[in-house]
């Protein structure tokens, strides 16, 4: 399968201009990675549910169970860069499918361990942490496959319909995890999970995706994970994002991590009040995924951030003081939709706003604040309820929710501006005259700038350097002659020769419009002339 999508058809071409939200379902790959992106969430689902129930019986303190949570999504805050900077680097196809085995892998070990009978609480932790090491390594590369495969207009819809297979395995999981523990015990939940992953896992193997090698070589899994943290840093819209996704989960997950008590605590709470809740939470995602494209077109990002922060809290809330399941599962159905409002919201934008070169290890931290904000969540939430009680603690997560997200729209401004990320050639790649020694090159740009203009010169001079460290590069600075008011030398620091070229390849189309703001202040008759240096050690 090429890496790019095939010449378009008539039907493709329907598919593209159609504002259905179906429509990136019309890809056969797309269609097929879906499938299987559904099984992965749902085993995920269904080895949360057995775990968090089987916690109840081992240790029902409500530290123990939110630790569940926090097992479970704490790899991925630590696991997320080196996985999404392997994702940029490595055969994509290759890397999603050895993920799938390793979750299968986890489940089998867990499965025959609490068959034998020798689970214990710390034990059931760390075989947790374990199956999320799966999910870190398996979530930025698909998260970087869905742009390639449909078209830039369709991606809102396509990841849209990620959020509708998480949120419908949500439901799919919980329900068949609390058949099978209801009817045969949680260790035929992880003998299921098993073979699933493994199902998967043999689905993507059969995806023939032609993966090409840069003529650089591979990125060192260093520098690849120090360009990615660069160019996220020097995004203000992606900060923005990080820190709204965290704050938002680091509330939400409060009412996930105590739903195991929650459920017990309602009259007639058993395994299967804790699944239907779970499902009424992914049926309410499920409903607003579906309208999605609907809703963006009524308002813009941040009333979306607010409204879906706001129903969540109005969630928690309901379910905290339910009397009874009948109340709370409407109150589940808000939160689900409240839930996939702001997390697709900013997913998109987080899509949005990174070029293809970089886009797993940018979504690999996208994904870090989010599991590294729930693990905190679900670790902050339940020492809460240990020392205050369950609707206490998640009253308190409610209203600081609200708060804390007003403050964030009020005093870090998205101010919504979307760059063209289209890759460009336009730049003409050097070409030694012998081949460098290994050291750091030093590119020297000097421009004839009026005297009387270098205010704002110096001003457009901070957004090259944006650019610049965005694409790796390790330092700049600008100079202007003392002696020679006029003339100004744009400095800056490459790792190696290889990494200097590599920054041609992660030229955008916005990259080429600054370069072409930056030449309209030369004066010289001449272009801005360019010298390369090797920094002697």
């Amino acid at each position: 399968m090429p890496e790019h999508p095939p010449p378009e058809t008539a039907a493709v071409r329907a598919a593209d201009e159609s504002p259905s939200a179906l429509a990136p379902l019309s890809n056969p790959v797309f269609r097929m990675l879906w499938f299987t992106w559904l099984a992965a969430n749902t085993t995920m689902w269904m080895n949360d549910v057995a775990g968090a129930w089987l916690m109840t019986s081992l240790a029902p303190s409500p530290l123990w169970v939110a630790l569940v949570q926090s097992a479970s999504t704490l790899p991925v805050f630590l696991l997320g860069l080196p996985s999404g900077a392997l994702a940029d680097i490595l055969d994509r196809r290759r890397f999603l499918m050895l993920t799938q085995f390793w979750v299968a892998g986890i489940a089998t070990v867990t499965c025959l361990i609490v068959m034998m009978g020798w689970m214990t609480a710390p034990l059931l932790l760390a075989l947790t942490f374990c199956n999320g090491v799966g999910l870190a390594m398996r979530w930025p590369v698909f998260a970087a496959i869905v742009p390639e495969l449909v078209p830039r207009p369709q991606l809102p819809a396509a990841l849209a319909l990620n959020g509708v297979s998480m949120n419908a395995s949500r439901i799919i999981g919980p329900l068949v995890a609390g058949a099978v523990i209801a009817s045969a015990g949680s260790a035929w939940v992880f003998a299921l999970n098993a073979v699933l992953s493994i199902s998967a896992g043999v689905i993507v193997m059969r995806w023939r995706r032609e993966h090409k090698e840069s003529p650089l070589g591979r990125e060192r899994l260093a520098s690849a994970m120090r360009v990615g943290i660069q160019y996220v840093w020097q995004s203000g819209r992606l900060r923005a994002v990080l820190l709204r996704i965290s704050l938002f989960f680091l509330h939400s997950t409060a009412l996930l991590a105590l739903l195991p008590l929650v459920a017990r605590s309602l009259p007639g709470g058993q395994a299967g009040t804790f699944t239907v809740l779970l499902a009424s939470m992914g049926a309410g995602a499920i409903v607003a995924a579906l309208q999605m494209q609907r809703l963006r077109k009524l308002m813009p990002l941040q009333t979306l951030l607010f409204t879906g922060t706001a129903l969540q809290s109005a969630a928690t809330l309901i379910v905290a003081f339910a009397p009874n399941i009948y109340v709370a599962v409407p109150g589940m159905m808000m939160g689900g939709m409240a839930w996939i409002t702001v997390a697709n919201s900013l997913t998109v934008a987080a899509q949005m706003a990174l070029p293809d070169w970089v886009r797993a290890r940018g979504m690999s931290i996208y994904q870090m604040a989010l599991m590294g904000s729930t693990a905190a969540g679900a670790a902050l939430w339940g020492q809460v309820a240990t020392w205050t009680g369950i609707h206490d603690a998640l009253a308190t997560a409610a209203v600081s929710s609200v708060v804390l997200m007003a403050l964030a729209q009020r005093l870090v401004v998205d101010r919504g501006i979307e760059e063209d990320l289209t890759p460009s050639n336009v730049f003409k790649v050097p070409q030694a005259q012998v081949p460098p020694r290994p050291g750091r090159i030093q590119v020297n740009i000097e421009y004839r700038i009026d005297p009387a203009r270098t205010a704002e010169f110096m001003e457009l001079m901070q957004e090259s350097r944006r650019s610049r460290i965005s694409q790796g590069a390790l330092e700049w600075q600008v100079l202007q002659d003392l002696y020679d008011p006029a003339r100004v030398v744009e400095q800056v620091t490459d790792e190696s020769w290889t990494e200097h070229l590599r920054r041609f390849d992660r030229v955008t189309a916005a990259d080429v419009q600054l370069r072409d703001r930056k030449l309209a202040f030369h004066i010289g008759e001449e272009p801005p002339r360019v010298t390369r240096f090797l920094i002697e050690r």
